[in-house]
């Protein structure tokens, strides 16, 4: 279990798909809320990077986090429908500049668009943010890959590599849940070349033991395939990046683990 760095210096940001809210068993959403609620308690993330949420979902989590917190995000099919990538951030640490969607398909602006053979409508969302500690900019990506078409992921990769080069100078985060192993995959390579991006895990100071970071609320693999990442900008110094573990009377807050990193700007 990962121990709390609310007092250690640097910007403590985590990826988390959360599981859909469901009240269908088993591991509804009723059960798993508080788990969820003492885990980010635990953590405190300044920013928190949400796959698969659902409007309900992540009013739940916003009310958990308490009103230091806001988020940013909008469903898969437009306003609060389907599944959503938002982003909750720290509003005593994180000040938004601007804000936007796409979505990943050949048609990136139209809502609800999806033309690369997958099923699933999947997105970005992004924010800029000015960290009020430093006064520095950053922007921060949040994305879910598609879990089934190689080629859609692909795509998807090009896609959101193309949009993080606008502005090189400034750093960037981004968090998700990619759905192919670290290392493993084109997906991972399109990322960190064409992105000029870097995993945070590998290069962070220090790191805590590997975990699959898909466990089906199951017992954690240790050396597993991390299918949820953390990447940067060069620029970025990361200092440490773990995999958390955090269950109750086995209970875990959802069938993924949270990835985090303590980054510098």
């Amino acid at each position: 279990m990962a121990a709390r760095t609310e007092d250690r210096p640097g910007l403590r940001v985590m990826t988390f798909n959360l599981r859909y809210a469901s009240e269908t068993g088993p591991h509804p959403w009723s059960e798993r809320r508080p788990v969820m609620r003492r885990l980010l308690h635990r953590t405190a993330p300044h920013l928190l990077g949400t796959q698969e949420g659902l409007y309900g979902q992540l009013c739940d989590i916003a009310d958990d986090l308490g009103p230091r917190y806001a988020w940013v995000g909008m469903g898969r099919q437009g306003g609060s429908r389907d599944e959503f990538t938002a982003l909750f951030y720290d509003t005593a640490r994180l000040f938004p500049e601007e804000y936007d969607h796409f979505w990943l398909s050949d048609t990136p602006s139209l809502i609800g668009s999806a033309t690369w053979g997958n099923t699933v409508v999947r997105m970005a969302t992004w924010v800029r943010f000015a960290d009020r500690r430093t006064g520095r900019p950053f922007h921060a990506l949040n994305t879910h890959l598609d879990h089934l078409s190689q080629h859609a992921r692909e795509r998807s990769a090009d896609l959101i590599t193309t949009r993080l080069r606008p502005d090189p100078a400034v750093p960037r985060v981004v968090t998700g849940d990619f759905n192919v192993a670290a290392h493993r995959n084109p997906v991972y390579a399109t990322m960190l070349t064409k992105g000029s991006l870097t995993d945070t895990w590998d290069t962070a100071a220090e790191r805590g033991p590997q975990y699959g970071t898909f466990h089906g609320y199951r017992p954690p693999v240790p050396d597993g395939d991390r299918i949820d990442w953390i990447l940067a900008s060069p620029q970025v110094r990361a200092h440490r990046s773990e995999i958390n573990t955090f269950a109750e009377n086995g209970t875990y807050p959802s069938d993924h683990l949270p990835v985090q990193a303590l980054l510098e700007l």
